[in-house]
């Protein structure tokens, strides 16, 4: 927040406009799932190899909008290249979908071949969002941005990624 409040400040004072990213949830290969502050989808994918049921907080009805690493590749490439702006702007990227974590461990588990392998639901954490889904209109329409990469594409493309 501070950092898009100094670029908010130099767009006003100086005219150095300038686009801050803001990513949601992003996955790719190479994740590390043994920390305590893991992202969720490297952790199931290492649970679905192991064959081993994943842990969700809650009952799995939360919501996130995940986005494959390459959507913020190209996010990243059409920002820099971008020369419409007039003002210090703040974009979201993301799929602009929104999936549940009990569909996550479903698209996991059937892509790891672990359908029969069934979560253990343990309290929700204190704090965590209950749903979270990004508005990417913004970015669309500055300068042309399009998730190539949906959920599933970017879960399939992890089958064959270290974890």
């Amino acid at each position: 927040m501070v950092n898009e409040i100094y670029a908010d400040v130099f767009s006003r004072i100086y005219g150095f406009h300038t686009i801050g990213l803001r990513y949601f949830n992003v996955f790719g290969p190479n994740q590390s799932a043994n920390n305590q502050y893991a992202a969720v989808i490297p952790k199931f994918i290492k649970a679905a190899k192991e064959l081993v049921p994943p842990t969700i907080y809650g009952n799995g009805e939360n919501s996130r909008d995940f986005t494959y690493v390459e959507n913020v590749i190209q996010a990243n490439i059409k920002a820099i290249l971008c020369t419409s702006i007039e003002a210090h702007t703040v974009l979201n990227i993301a799929c602009g979908r929104s999936v549940t974590i009990n569909e996550l461990w479903k698209l996991i588990s059937s892509n790891f071949e672990a359908n029969n392998i069934k979560p253990i639901y343990v309290s929700e954490r204190v704090g965590d969002v209950n749903h979270s889904l990004a508005d990417i209109l913004k970015a669309k329409e500055l300068f042309g941005y399009e998730p190539l990469f949906n959920i599933e594409d970017g879960i399939s493309l992890m089958k064959n990624c270290a974890i």
